[in-house]
């Protein structure tokens, strides 16, 4: 991308990008204190991610970051090596892997995810947002910002984590939460399409300084309510250069001997390139230009990402749906959202933490509780309902897997029930039997045509019909269409043109190859 280019749609791409810095940032502090590592560690991961990995990305609309999905990852691992530093090594060597991936042209597994899938785990993600929101926008904020698991570190799950909020519900938050979604939909459905000005300045950027604004007045006393400690957005705070600078760290490169650190890097990159894979597929799927993200430059972008986030004392990054899905519903055009996003990021980290901090998470709730329902729509539902249970079981099964674990296993209970469909869809269409003739002499002639790609799972289906061919009856096999036959039907075929005397059955191929 050329500097010309990078700022034709900078009217879109800024108020995007502001959005997005809102959200990214209680998302960065709470998926660090889900990690257990230093809460400065998110803030970094979101800066790397936003210029870094946006500069070296060819994703559009895709906005990278540290991912909920690699928490327990990081927490476990940190806890394995007793040492953030030689975490911090983990990351890097990751980041070298995925880079290799990259080169290795590895970008081609994103292909393999079936689009029902896809939806599922975008609907999934929507639901989950609402659900994780209503919390914070009632005022219990005892589950980390970020945090996708079913079961919670505070205890609760996701959805004893809303009934335990509504014994400790804050006046305070709920009026904030309250006009800031009034806002947000008077935004969305009217003003936006009375002036111009309301697409230039999007309703989020007004919500969140309305919430500054509530927030100081509930502190001067002039509203009687108040917001606790834990209420509100918690950046560390640096009072000088000496001070921000202080707060990175670097890796332990006396610890790359150490087995376990390559085990966790080879871990880190693994899930990390998946997680980064789904959400560009499920990006592409939401960008109104349906913009194809080369998958293999994504992979060398996020492995330079986390090469530099491990070395400066960042979490581990990938592309997140979040944020990415915040981008595109709030407005963002190009990949300059993103990296405006992580300039952001590191500006207001030196100068404005201070000011950061007065805002209510219960603002931010209602900003992710409308990213939440325009990716979850019902009318999705009805929609995916109407193309066949083929496309309506895996969508139904991944949304549910989501919200009842996490996003990677919601994923792969999702993708093993497209798998299951895949195979039964192949195991019908791997040959026909065309119209059976009789001959003057009165025997039947089946002739059983086989299609042009006939695998191993389709064995049981051919059995099947070959079974159902009676006595004294001619059966021919057709493999004139056939470009590959498994090993397994071969044999199949040759096996059971040996043993068709026995039922006084005559069997004749066509274009077929004797297995070895």
């Amino acid at each position: 991308m050329n500097i010309k280019h990078m700022f034709t749609e900078i009217k879109s791409d800024l108020p995007a990008s502001i959005v997005v810095f809102f959200v990214a940032v209680p998302l960065c502090l709470g998926i660090a204190l889900a990690s257990g590592a230093p809460l400065f560690s998110g803030i970094i991961a979101g800066i790397v991610g936003g210029i870094v990995v946006g500069v070296a990305s060819g994703s559009p609309l895709g906005v990278s970051g540290p991912a909920a999905g690699l928490a327990v990852i990081v927490l476990t691992s940190i806890a394995t090596l007793g040492s953030w530093p030689a975490f911090l090594l983990a990351v890097v060597l990751a980041g070298i892997i995925q880079l290799g991936l990259g080169f290795a042209k590895a970008g081609f597994i994103a292909y393999f995810f079936p689009s029902s899938v896809i939806k599922g785990m975008l609907t999934g993600i929507g639901l989950l947002i609402i659900l994780k929101q209503i919390p914070h926008a009632l005022g219990w904020d005892k589950d980390a910002e970020g945090n996708d698991s079913f079961l919670q570190a505070d205890g609760e799950n996701t959805f004893s984590g809303i009934t335990k909020a509504l014994d400790f519900i804050t006046p305070g938050a709920i009026l904030i939460a309250a006009i800031s979604l009034a806002i947000l939909i008077l935004w969305d459905q009217v003003l936006t399409k009375k002036h111009k000005i309301f697409q230039l300045i999007q309703g989020p950027i007004v919500v969140v300084i309305l919430g500054i604004v509530m927030n100081y007045l509930f502190k001067a006393g002039t509203l009687n309510f108040s917001l606790a400690a834990d209420q509100v957005v918690r950046i560390p705070v640096a009072n000088n250069l000496t001070e921000f600078f202080s707060q990175f760290t670097f890796p332990d490169f006396s610890a790359i001997t150490n087995f376990e650190v390559w085990k966790i890097a080879i871990v880190l990159a693994i899930v990390a390139s998946l997680e980064t894979l789904l959400c560009v597929e499920a990006t592409d799927k939401m960008d109104p230009n349906k913009r194809i993200t080369p998958t293999n430059r994504e992979l060398k972008a996020q492995g330079l990402g986390n090469l530099v986030s491990g070395m400066i004392g960042g979490l581990p990054v990938t592309q997140v749906i979040v944020r990415s899905s915040a981008n595109i519903n709030f407005g963002g055009k190009t990949k300059m959202s993103a990296i405006l996003h992580g300039v952001f990021l590191l500006i207001s980290a030196i100068t404005i933490a201070g000011l950061l901090n007065m805002i209510p998470l219960a603002s931010l709730a209602a900003i992710l509780l409308m990213v939440g329902y325009k990716l979850a729509k019902p009318a999705l539902f009805i929609q995916i309902y109407k193309l066949g249970w083929e496309q309506f079981i895996p969508f139904t099964a991944t949304v549910i897997a989501i919200l009842a674990t996490d996003l990677l296993k919601g994923i792969t209970i999702g993708l093993l029930f497209g798998i299951f469909y895949t195979l039964r869809h192949s195991f019908r269409n791997s040959h026909y039997m065309k119209e059976t003739i009789t001959t003057e002499e009165g025997q039947e002639v089946h002739q059983l045509v086989l299609a042009e790609e006939v695998s191993f799972f389709n064995k049981a289906s051919v059995i099947k019909e070959l079974d159902e061919i009676p006595a004294n009856s001619k059966v021919i096999i057709d493999c004139t269409k056939s470009k590959s036959i498994a090993y397994d039907v071969a044999e199949l075929i040759r096996d059971y043109r040996s043993n068709a005397k026995a039922k006084n059955i005559t069997v004749e191929t066509i274009n077929f190859i004797e297995p070895a």
